[in-house]
């Protein structure tokens, strides 16, 4: 009898199939490598450009200049933070700005909180629609062009003197208030948007059963809706305040002289004397941070 021969049989591929892991089988069974490729870009943006720039503001302003090269010398000195609490005009310049950016605030949470009501539970869906279009209207244009249109408005030969001139009313030309009318221009989009949305949640029966205790308007915007309102009022005003906090564009076109702000006492001294200008940046930095913990002592920011 003859054996019948039986070819080869190629080597089996399930060993190495089995060592070969997709990638999504990879990710799957190690959590951290899915939490790596999520956070590597946000956490490499937020600590590597926005917290290391911040630190290194903050070493500058320790450095100093020398007075006979007019370079900057790196160092240890708390002369510049002598200089910006104890120069009057830094410290005055530094309280206007703060003045202008709570102005800003309240005055934004002033207009949104009637314009919320009226938009939520009074207007119709196409006047709704149309004073949504109107609030965000500013944030179509340009910052510059904005700025422009204000100071157009408020110059001497401008369009409110026009409107006002036969009543025997002029305006007030380029002085603080147009300041803080002009960021309250700029700002109030994002105050108003939050404190829309938050009276559009509030029911409509609690306004009915305001009415029926024999509350008047007034008394239920202050029982009932502010304390609804208080987490998208901080909300907005973490904007409104921080963003006045740091502009002096504005100040510079329609502020005159007398209207200056933190960012143009940095913005002067960024090329004569970085140090300075460093060490007065910490100063809205400290208000902003302020700002947010006693908001969040309030605890409105947990109920956000």
């Amino acid at each position: 009898m003859t054996a019948i021969a039986t070819p080869p049989t190629a080597p089996s591929s399930a060993p190495a199939a089995a060592k070969s892991k997709p990638l999504s089988t990879l990710l799957y069974r190690h959590r951290w490598m899915r939490l790596v490729g999520l956070l590597s870009l946000p956490l490499t943006w937020l600590i590597g450009l926005y917290i290391v720039s911040l630190a290194l503001l903050l070493v500058t302003a320790f450095w100093f200049i020398d007075p006979f090269t007019s370079k900057v010398i790196p160092g240890f000195t708390l002369d510049n933070f002598v200089l910006v609490f104890s120069e009057p005009a830094y410290v005055t310049t530094a309280l206007r700005t703060l003045g202008i950016a709570l102005a800003v605030t309240l005055l934004s949470a002033a207009f949104a909180i009637p314009l919320g009501i009226f938009m939520a539970k009074l207007a119709s869906p196409w006047l709704r629609a149309v004073l949504a279009v109107a609030i965000t209207l500013p944030l179509w244009a340009g910052y510059l062009v904005k700025i422009l249109a204000m100071r157009i408005t408020f110059t001497e030969e401008g369009f409110f003197n026009w409107v006002m001139a036969p009543f025997g009313i002029t305006g007030p030309g380029f002085s603080l208030l147009t300041v803080v009318l002009t960021l309250t221009y700029l700002w109030f989009p994002y105050m108003a948007l939050p404190v829309y949305t938050a009276i559009r949640q509030i029911p409509v029966n609690l306004f009915d059963a305001s009415a029926d205790l024999g509350a008047r308007g007034a008394t239920t915007i202050r029982t009932v809706v502010l304390p609804l309102l208080w987490p998208a009022l901080l909300a907005g005003s973490v904007f409104t305040f921080s963003l006045s906090l740091g502009d002096y564009i504005v100040a510079r076109f329609v502020g005159g002289a007398n209207a200056q702000m933190i960012g143009s006492i940095i913005a002067s001294n960024i090329n004569l004397n970085p140090p300075v200008a460093a060490a007065f940046s910490v100063i809205p930095i400290a208000f902003v941070v302020i700002y947010l913990v006693v908001t969040r002592r309030t605890g409105a920011l947990e109920r956000m």
